[in-house]
């Protein structure tokens, strides 16, 4: 008897299983590619930067993908993006999240086109760009970035809920009604200079997620999250090189995630690979948050 850490061993039943050694690696591909297969995919802001690369992600696996961007004209240039990147047969209207009455309008749209929704990714969001130090900051703006980030989030989940998930029979070791997923930052545990309500908004992100997946779950409904460090999106273009250097420096894989990168993460938390998860915060930085101290402390 050959021992069980025989190579043959292994090709024997690889042959077995699939037919043959190539035969069984391209099924395995196909098998990922269509993950999604029949599902339909709803990505918040889905019209620039990481969500290009998620509404990518889940239509080259197979799903039917719905997006949004905040307006009319960035939904547009969201599309035409997502067509230069051979992406097609994704459907979309704008929707501003924090606004009740546009996110109901937003179910209504999925309703109609498609009738169900089972993958909800909150990926919208307000950068809480340029508002300065704590001193000088408008306490309001921490109200307007929290509107979306957090506000956002929450009533799209309520509304996805209510309006599709709840509305599935479920037996607990079933089949779950929805899965939700939510994009937060490593900012929301490690805070960066001078983005108070950008920091605040992402830590609020994490307990909402947590509080929503212990009241969800039990319902059949997995909500779980993704929480980036560094990413390169378009606004990596205007770095001046130098300062683009030092930043993946300070990453011990030594550089910056792709969207991607990014996408894959929240793939997997969308899909019944991880069908185990609730209330979980992955965090894909390079490794960022395992440091002490990174090498510059100012960027």
């Amino acid at each position: 008897m050959r021992p069980v850490w025989d190579y043959g061993i292994i090709a024997d039943i690889e042959k077995e299983r699939t037919g043959g050694l190539r035969q069984g690696r391209a099924a395995r591909k196909a098998t990922v590619m269509k993950r999604f297969g029949g599902k339909t995919v709803l990505v918040t802001g889905g019209n620039r930067n990481t969500g290009l690369w998620l509404v990518k992600k889940f239509a080259d696996e197979g799903a039917r993908v719905f997006m949004c961007g905040s307006t009319a004209g960035s939904t547009a240039k969201g599309l035409a993006a997502l067509a230069a990147m051979g992406v097609s047969g994704v459907r979309a209207q704008a929707c501003d999240v924090g606004d009740k009455a546009q996110v109901g309008a937003l179910m209504d749209f999925v309703a109609r086109e498609a009738g169900t929704l089972d993958i909800l990714v909150n990926n919208a969001a307000d950068q809480g760009l340029g508002l300065g130090g704590p001193l000088e900051m408008d306490p309001d703006a921490i109200l307007k970035v929290m509107n979306t980030n957090v506000k956002g989030g929450f009533q799209v989940t309520q509304a996805a809920c209510n309006r599709f998930f709840m509305k599935r029979p479920y037996t607990v070791g079933g089949a779950y009604r929805g899965t939700v997923v939510f994009l937060s930052s490593n900012t929301a545990m490690r805070a960066i200079r001078n983005r108070t309500a950008y920091c605040a908004s992402k830590g609020a992100i994490n307990s909402l997620v947590r509080s929503l997946a212990l009241d969800l779950s039990p319902l059949g409904v997995r909500v779980n999250c993704c929480a980036p460090g560094y990413i390169n999106t378009a606004r990596w273009n205007d770095l001046p090189a130098e300062k683009a250097a030092r930043r993946r420096l300070n990453c011990p894989l030594r550089k910056e995630a792709t969207g991607m990168d990014i996408a894959n993460v929240v793939a997997f938390l969308a899909s019944e690979d991880s069908g185990n998860m609730a209330g979980e915060i992955v965090t894909c930085d390079a490794g960022c948050s395992c440091q002490h101290m990174p090498e510059d402390v100012d960027v």
